[in-house]
């Protein structure tokens, strides 16, 4: 398990552990990944207003990857941030989920780039307002 992420795990109405077939093929999403502490911001802005879709941290640790919708990529330009085509969709069980995919086929929600957009930037102004930043 990843230090310093909190992880949250599918459960079915009795409480187990989701059983997940299979994830969807990583071509039908793009990652934008940003460094770890503005990431984890924006992720709890965005489960407040329960936007969230699947998110991981990096192998090294030290940046947050959101999934967004195939095509992302084309138009995405904000500072601070990369947008690259492709994902890497690990497997529902891996520790390095934040919020993995869930559901009875553990579909991969992805976030609306747009709205994702909106908490990067909110993410931002509330870390730098707390003499974390700039962005």
């Amino acid at each position: 398990m990843t230090t310093g992420v909190p992880q949250y795990r599918g459960r079915t109405a009795q409480g187990a552990a989701t059983a997940c077939p299979a994830v969807r093929p990583a071509a039908l999403y793009d990652t934008v990944t940003v460094p770890a502490r503005h990431g984890l911001e924006a992720v709890d802005i965005l489960r407040l207003r329960r936007a969230c879709g699947a998110v991981r941290q990096t192998e090294s640790g030290s940046a947050i990857a959101f999934l967004v919708p195939a095509g992302t990529a084309e138009s995405w330009h904000l500072p601070g941030s990369s947008c690259t085509p492709g994902a890497t969709v690990l497997p529902p069980t891996d520790p390095h989920w934040i919020m993995p995919p869930t559901g009875p086929e553990c579909l991969v929600r992805p976030t609306d780039a747009w709205v994702l957009r909106s908490a990067l930037c909110e993410a931002a102004c509330t870390l730098t307002a707390g003499g974390l930043g700039p962005f």
